[in-house]
């Protein structure tokens, strides 16, 4: 599973970032998780509000920080998918 958290690198994408490794260690899922920062790469992306998150190629979340309960339905979805 590979898992990216767009962003410039500011508290909220910082959050989400540490916020999706805590929900897939707490599932015990094996995940390749990246930071994005690269702006091109953000935009190309289709995230215009940071911070972003994208499951297996899929954008999940734009613009905010959702709960750990909503980032492990994200995680579950995307397994099962």
């Amino acid at each position: 599973m590979e898992i990216k958290v767009l962003g410039p690198g500011c508290s909220k994408c910082n959050a989400l970032y540490k916020a999706v490794a805590e929900a897939a260690a707490e599932m015990g899922v094996h995940a390749d998780i990246k930071k994005v920062e690269d702006i091109k790469e953000i935009v190309g992306a289709g995230v215009m509000l940071t911070p972003g998150l994208i499951i297996n190629g899929k954008l999940k979340v734009a613009g905010k920080v959702p709960g750990k309960e909503d980032l492990k339905k994200y995680i579950k979805e995307s397994i099962s998918s």
